[in-house]
């Protein structure tokens, strides 16, 4: 399943052929305002294919692991629980996830029934220097011969060290308490940076780092899977997810020529105007179901988002993403 940049660019390569036939028309949308330099821009990409096939997964072909295994334990009747991460929404996102077995969807969640408090190994590295650079060298060992787990907590170490100080900042989700955590048993019992008389240094990318182990206290949630069936077919599914997802539905049929230019050129890179805005514009937003844009005060009315947020459009079949934000360029 190809992805939403993918699709994008695939759809500017081609100059926007395909959208042509479905966006008609074309005129000169934007009015000149001197009342408002900030202006609002309406960004569309289209999506390939039906909704089930970005949002039901073969959990035989997705990682983490342990998703197959909550499902099938889940459907054998049986209780599936996790601590600190969450069954099936490891993808990094809330937006709905579902699997098919044997002609059934099922809808997957997790619902946190718990609290456990248990202590895990942190690793951290402070920086020493570069060997060719000190005027002594501590005795260390290297990133390559440490094993794998410990190769692991080094990589994701170093990350919290490199930003330590700095302006830039860490992959979110790996880095935690300024280190890595060892939270799987096997990779800490492996591991020789966590022995007592382990490695007080390692070499990483040409530097050499002092090592720190503490253990620490976690509160963790404690995750319960939750499988529910929800649609015997795809038809079925699909209406699913439409009511899950969809922010708005509108039709060539019901658009003006002026309206379906808008989209066409919000498709093809994006659309922008600053309020009053034009008559076409304004009915636009009234279809997408954002009529609180529509006055001048905008950014302190209730459900206005002032960023982008992406949202769902079905337009004659068609899914899209959108998103809408303000901008003074």
């Amino acid at each position: 399943m190809p992805s939403e940049t993918t699709t994008r660019r695939r759809l500017l390569a081609t100059g926007g052929a395909l959208l042509t036939a479905t966006f008609s028309g074309c005129s000169q949308l934007r009015p000149e305002s001197e009342t408002d330099a900030r202006q609002l821009v309406l960004s569309l990409s289209p999506l390939d294919g039906p909704l089930r096939e970005r949002y039901v997964v073969d959990l035989t072909e997705t990682r983490p692991p342990w998703d197959e295994t909550a499902f099938n334990i889940t459907l054998d009747g049986e209780e599936y629980t996790t601590q600190h991460h969450t069954p099936f929404l490891a993808r990094g996102d809330d937006t709905p996830t579902y699997a098919r077995r044997n002609g059934t969807y099922y809808h997957l969640d997790s619902l946190v029934v718990g609290e456990e408090t248990v202590t895990h190994p942190v690793l951290r590295l402070f920086e020493v220097g570069r060997p060719d650079e000190l005027e002594t060298v501590p005795d260390h060992v290297t990133h390559s011969s440490l094993p794998e787990a410990d190769q692991r907590a080094v990589r994701i170490a170093y990350f919290a060290a490199r930003a330590r100080g700095n302006a830039g900042g860490v992959p979110r989700g790996l880095v935690q308490r300024d280190g890595y955590v060892y939270r799987d048993d096997d990779a800490a019992g492996a591991s020789d940076l966590l022995e007592e008389a382990g490695p007080s240094h390692v070499e990483y990318r040409d530097a050499v780092y002092e090592v720190e182990v503490t253990r620490e206290t976690f509160h963790e949630a404690v995750y319960r899977a939750d499988v529910d069936p929800v649609a015997d077919s795809a038809s079925e599914v699909e209406t699913v997810l439409r009511a899950s997802l969809l922010d708005a539905r509108v039709t060539r049929a019901d658009l003006s020529q002026a309206e379906r230019e808008i989209l066409r050129e919000a498709t093809v890179e994006s659309y922008r105007e600053s309020y009053p805005y034009s008559t076409a514009f304004a009915s636009l937003l009234k279809r997408l179901g954002h009529w609180s844009y529509l006055d001048g005060n905008v950014e302190k009315d209730a459900g206005v988002e002032t960023g982008s947020e992406r949202r769902f459009l079905l337009y004659d079949e068609r899914y899209f993403t959108y998103g809408l934000r303000f901008t003074s360029e």
